[in-house]
């Protein structure tokens, strides 16, 4: 199965994390939504991003290393809405972190920061998808 999903990574204390050849990058407590894709295997892509043994490959390995995922949503799609998905997020976050999980398209980042849950909630409401 194709499709997009939106992974939401916790940290409990601000953290000084080297994201491969991004760097150093210091992130805040709080939430951060990341938007990805899988064009093969939405599940098994997902279910990578949960696993706590892997080779740290993607951007977001790095940051799963040190925060907990506490919400998966997914959207089956033939479609590459990847951006689409990250941009709508994006509007209603705090800030974004600058090229993290982009290498591949013109955005400025697919990782975006909530300080607490409910500006979070508020802003999947919001989105024109309709997550499985």
């Amino acid at each position: 199965m194709k499709g997009v999903y939106a992974l939401t990574i916790k940290l409990d204390e601000d953290k000084s994390i080297r994201v491969g050849a991004l760097g150093v990058i210091e992130f805040k407590k709080g939430f951060y939504v990341y938007a990805g894709s899988a064009m093969n295997n939405l599940e098994r892509r997902i279910a990578r991003h949960l696993s706590k043994e892997k080779k740290l490959h993607w951007h977001v390995d790095y940051l799963l290393k040190e925060g907990e995922v506490v919400l998966v949503k997914k959207l089956f799609t033939e479609e590459r809405l990847e951006c689409e998905l990250s941009n709508q997020v994006r509007k209603r976050s705090s800030r974004s972190v600058k090229g993290f999980g982009c290498s591949d398209c013109s955005c400025k980042s697919h990782l975006h920061f909530f300080e607490n849950l409910k500006l979070l909630g508020e802003a999947f409401d919001v989105t024109d998808f309709q997550f499985d």
